[in-house]
């Protein structure tokens, strides 16, 4: 598939596309027309149900060394103040640069903890749980030293050339987790077999019999050291291979906890639903999602928890989506359509310290992070941060551009957007939100923060400082305040109404007091 490791070569392109303008309509796409007014009615009394952060729960990030690094633990510490997030997630446990898995002479397996042990420790230390993928094949272990991925990191995509010594191999690491962290941390984590196997992730042939060869024998040794350990797969691209993985599990009696897969919002149609559809970036996390919540209600496990545990808005390096403005109405309208359909939808990922196409070269080069090279926090992190403070009850609303919440304390946390396709022209939108039922009296202001492309971005300032490609200390202090959230206004409620201009690709968060 074209996924993380095919559009490197795109970065240069892409970039430019951000500081030059908007891109040129797709073909056979309408630039967007000047955007009406939206009046819209909210009734707190309205028909309502739990509403659990299921996009704040966990993270993804790039590889096992990388959590050495006190960059990505300042970036790690600064996603968890702004979510609170419990899980992160990681390639490579298994990679040689960790120093786990080595043979001697007769080849007999040597285990060395010794990495291992201090990026858990690292992740514990900051309040985050492991969610750990089980990848990728060390050297002495592969049944093809040639099998190597494209990613820079070169990691070795091959079964093993022994499963009895794979299986092995997952006993050992889980039995030495367990006497370090107890069996009651360990049975809080989860554990994922591989990553992305039906793809160039893993060479064995045919994919997917091997594959739960490889899964079956990683569970099985996973339970031995304790049946409370946590173990899922398949952790496919493009949505697939979830209903054979349950029909294998239970045709074969396998352990399976939980089902995950991947998609991204330009995955196509014909990778993800076998159909020659336009699905737009704005719909396509959610139709994957409903496809396979749907698999799981019609499979023999209907009841298994789906953890999504990579998505994002593109998978390539596109600085016009994933360093713009555009991610925060992306990210809350995502929300608001997959909402009852998820268990857990990991974002890929809160840090741009990351590898795979190599050494970052820029800050603003497309990135999957929340926070760009030098901890600088991009508009998606700031959008995190507003759809945090939404509230653990979702009131029922007749309008795509909004979701309205409800908080323990009774106060009403409303998030509002101006979301149109990246590569649209798109104008300023003006919203009326009429609000009936409000607690007591009735509020009478609100309290409004708004994201958009000139407040909580720093591409303004980088874009007015020359675009530096290693910016100074004192132009990174300038980028880190240019990026700052912006301050709540307070803003009257005349009879319950508000009126909001939202500038193209908006966000706004409204919270009324109770």
């Amino acid at each position: 598939m074209r996924r993380r490791s095919v559009c490197v070569f795109a970065v240069l392109a892409s970039a430019l596309a951000l500081f030059c303008g908007p891109a040129g309509a797709a073909p056979n796409q309408e630039p967007a027309s000047a955007a009406k007014a939206e009046s819209i009615a909210i009734d707190a009394r309205a028909a309502a149900h739990p509403f659990p952060h299921f996009w704040e729960k966990m993270f993804g990030s790039g590889r096992a060394i990388l959590s050495l690094r006190e960059s990505y633990r300042h970036d790690l510490r600064e996603t968890k103040r702004i979510t609170g997030f419990e899980y992160v997630r990681f390639h490579a446990i298994f990679q040689d640069e960790a120093g786990f898995y080595d043979e001697d002479k007769d080849g007999k397996p040597v285990y060395n903890f010794s990495y291992v042990d201090q990026i858990y420790d690292g992740l514990l230390e900051n309040g985050v749980k492991p969610f750990v993928e089980l990848s990728f094949m060390p050297k002495k272990l592969t049944s093809d030293p040639g099998a190597l991925h494209a990613f820079w990191y070169k990691q070795n995509v091959a079964p093993p050339k022994d499963l009895n010594k794979w299986e092995q191999m997952i006993e050992q690491f889980a039995r030495h987790l367990v006497a370090r962290y107890g069996e009651d941390e360990v049975a809080q984590w989860y554990f994922e077999v591989w990553n992305e196997p039906n793809i160039d992730f893993w060479a064995g042939n045919p994919k997917d019999a091997t594959y739960f060869d490889l899964y079956d024998h990683a569970a099985v040794a996973l339970k031995r050291v304790s049946p409370r350990i946590r173990v899922g797969g398949p952790a496919t691209a493009q949505a697939a291979w979830v209903d054979r993985m349950i029909a294998h599990s239970a045709e074969k009696n396998v352990p399976l906890d939980y089902v995950s897969t991947h998609v991204y919002g330009n995955d196509l149609a014909e990778d993800v639903f076998g159909t020659h559809e336009v699905i737009p970036r704005t719909k396509m996390v959610c139709r994957a999602v409903q496809k396979v919540h749907e698999q799981i209600k019609a499979s023999a496990r209907p009841n298994l928890p789906l953890i999504w545990s990579e998505f994002n808005a593109s998978y390539k390096n596109e600085p016009e989506v994933t360093d713009a403005a555009f991610m925060g109405p992306w990210l809350a309208d995502t929300i608001r359509q997959c909402d009852g359909l998820v268990d857990n939808l990991a974002y890929w990922t809160f840090s741009d310290v990351f590898e795979e196409q190599g050494v970052v070269k820029e800050p603003f080069y497309g990135g999957f992070g929340l926070l760009a090279a030098g901890g600088i926090p991009k508009p998606a992190f700031n959008a995190f941060a507003l759809l945090h403070r939404l509230g653990e009850t979702r009131i029922e609303a007749q309008s795509e551009s909004v979701l309205v919440t409800r908080r323990k304390d009774g106060s009403l946390a409303i998030a509002v957007w101006n979301l149109f396709l990246p590569e649209q022209t798109g104008a300023a939108k003006t919203v009326t939100l009429r609000l009936a039922h409000l607690a007591g009296a009735g509020a009478t202001s609100a309290r409004v923060t708004i994201v958009d492309r000139e407040h909580g971005s720093p591409l303004p300032a980088y874009e007015k400082m020359g675009r530096p490609k290693y910016p100074t200390q004192a132009q990174l202090k300038e980028l880190l305040k240019a990026a700052a959230m912006p301050a709540a206004r307070v803003m009257p409620l005349h009879g319950g109404v508000l009126t909001l201009t939202l500038q193209p690709h908006a966000l706004a968060l409204v919270e009324i007091a109770k």
